[in-house]
């Protein structure tokens, strides 16, 4: 997902947000006041399958959860839907998922890897909520090229700040840059001190 596609989805998710907002406050009916309908809160759930067979070597549980969760947890401010990834390749020790297995509550590791999108609103903007979530999850489910996933590359970026390691290039700097340039070249490194 390049900058401009990004932002066309910040765009996209404040329209949503702003008709949600409307469809909100037209929905909240005091109790006893005639004329005004108030409609049922419902919960839905919605499953998407995580194409790990067709991609097996692509990071897709990386790619959803971010940083420390930062990504997932954007998704789910965005949409307010909870988001859950589940099944095979969803605990990241395969050991101990190996033993969680048949306990219960971790019935879902015998199924193939999936997200599960849960909302909890009335019913005139559930749908709304959930399409939203659908969508984002959606574009983060389809596999790019790491040469081209600036999403990764905005991940890599908040980690690095994160973490206090990042290290701002100038413009002049690019991938394409000469072995003499290059930040590992041997006359820019130092030795380690070896003790002789």
């Amino acid at each position: 997902m390049d900058l401009e596609a990004w932002s066309a989805m910040q765009t996209e998710e404040n329209g949503h947000l702003q008709k949600m907002a409307s469809l909100q406050a037209a929905s909240i009916g005091w109790p006893a006041v005639p004329g005004i309908p108030t409609t049922p809160v419902v919960k839905r759930v919605i499953r998407l399958d995580v194409p790990v067979d067709k991609y097996p070597d692509f990071n897709f549980v990386g790619r959803i959860l971010g940083p420390r969760g930062n990504s997932l947890k954007r998704v789910e401010a965005l949409t307010e839907c909870r988001v859950y990834i589940r099944g095979k390749g969803s605990v990241k020790d395969s050991l101990k998922e190996e033993k969680l297995k048949d306990k219960p509550g971790y019935e879902h590791l015998n199924e193939p890897l999936h997200v599960l999108v849960e909302a909890e609103f009335p019913e005139n903007i559930i749908n709304a909520r959930l399409d939203h979530a659908v969508t984002i999850l959606e574009s983060l489910l389809r596999p790019v090229d790491e040469s081209l996933d600036h999403y990764k590359k905005q991940q890599l970026r908040e980690l690095a700040m994160l973490n206090g390691t990042l290290r701002e290039e100038s413009p002049s700097m690019s991938p394409s840059m000469s072995p003499s340039m290059s930040p590992f070249n041997s006359a820019g490194m130092k030795r380690a001190k070896t003790g002789r």
